[in-house]
């Protein structure tokens, strides 16, 4: 199936869309069809286990969370890295969506119109991050598994041109590279990347491969993009409980290398909209984000931000959540869940930010709201 005539389908509006998409840019005040209204007609997921929420369940891996006490605010385990919602979650409700995007693992006929979850834990940009885990879909693994999705939808609407149209108005969420940090740079014992390059030039070398992965999502229908810049690593309970003389304060020589990735994301959402004028990326300010939560807890309703919900060990970082464990009554005032990922209160935050940024910063050039109406 020639798919890639789903590009060239797109192109004779490209004068169009970029008009309509300086005047966003500009125009402070857009008009919004309100709650409750769906505003685009589906919304596809690409990341690792701070948005999986199913597909590493079947898998052999170490990387699951299918059981309790995950999920223990969201009716049960679902294999989400939380004890409830995650941050797409949040936007998939901000959007209008009345239930949330499968996981690719159990997404079935007429389901995927209206997206697909293809997010895997442990998951990165590079091929080997998160081996020592187990089981796990990288960054092109899952642009496969997409591809795949495309051909049931050009199936399922008839024909390319229809599925180009409808691929068109969707939103593509993409938040991977923690891992590659997490589970490869930063872990010595199992990956020799942290000998083999400087930090500028790992981030290079994954914004390229990152980069690519976006040209086959391109070239497969993505006109809407949106990338997650990776959250501060050295704030987790798990770096806190490894690297931290105080068990507070953040792990620098991680965070400064995250912040040259995120750098290098942002400077590629410029390089794509000045290449493809007929699709738009949009950048997330996910480590600033944390920052105000770190530096103003109390004003986002927290009251510990240094220390998992439910974990083993210093900081409840050592060992992350265990099967059946109990966690702490008062989630709602933990920034973290676990030894890694956010509660859902910390998702909510962020993803309502991602969605209609509260800050200049929070998204570049615009947040995901004014995104959906393009």
């Amino acid at each position: 199936m020639r798919l890639f005539s789903l590009v060239s389908k797109m192109e004779g509006r490209s004068h169009i869309i970029a008009a309509i998409w300086a005047a966003a840019v500009v125009v402070t005040a857009a008009v919004w069809s309100g709650a409750g209204a769906q505003q685009v007609p589906c919304y596809f997921i690409f990341g690792d286990s701070l948005v999986d929420n199913g597909n590493n369940n079947q898998l052999q891996s170490l990387a699951r969370a299918d059981y309790l006490p995950y999920g223990i605010d969201f009716g049960g385990p679902t294999g989400r890295f939380s004890n409830g919602k995650t941050t797409v979650d949040v936007i998939a409700e901000l959007l209008g969506f009345d239930d949330y995007i499968p996981p690719y693992a159990t997404a079935r006929g007429r389901d995927i119109l209206r997206g697909v979850n293809y997010a895997s834990a442990a998951a990165g940009i590079r091929e080997e991050t998160g081996r020592q885990l187990g089981g796990r879909i990288s960054f092109s693994g899952q642009v496969e598994n997409y591809q795949n999705t495309v051909s049931q939808v050009v199936d399922l609407l008839g024909d390319e041109d229809s599925a180009a149209e409808y691929l068109s108005k969707c939103i593509y969420s993409i938040g991977l590279g923690s891992n590659d940090y997490l589970n490869n740079y930063f872990m010595p014992q199992f990956y020799s990347t942290g000998n083999q390059y400087t930090p500028q030039q790992y981030s290079e070398n994954l914004i390229q491969q990152y980069a690519e992965q976006l040209r086959l999502l391109y070239n497969y229908g993505a006109r809407k993009f949106v990338l997650f810049g990776i959250g501060q690593i050295g704030c987790s309970p798990n770096e806190l409980a490894q690297n931290s003389p105080d068990g507070r304060t953040c792990v620098q020589r991680i965070n400064s290398a995250n912040q040259i990735f995120n750098a290098g994301l942002k400077s590629l959402v410029d390089q794509f909209n000045n290449n493809q004028a007929d699709a738009k990326f949009i950048y997330i300010d996910s480590f600033g984000i944390f920052q105000d939560v770190i530096d103003n807890p109390s004003a986002f309703g927290f009251r510990v931000v240094n220390t998992g919900c439910c974990g083993v060990g210093r900081n409840n970082g050592q060992i992350t959540c265990l099967p059946f464990q109990t966690p702490c009554s008062n989630r709602d005032e933990y920034l973290f869940w676990d030894a890694f990922h956010p509660t859902e209160a910390g998702n909510t935050v962020v993803g309502r930010r991602a969605y209609s940024a509260q800050r200049p910063t929070d998204a570049y050039p615009v947040d995901i709201r004014r995104l959906a109406q393009l």
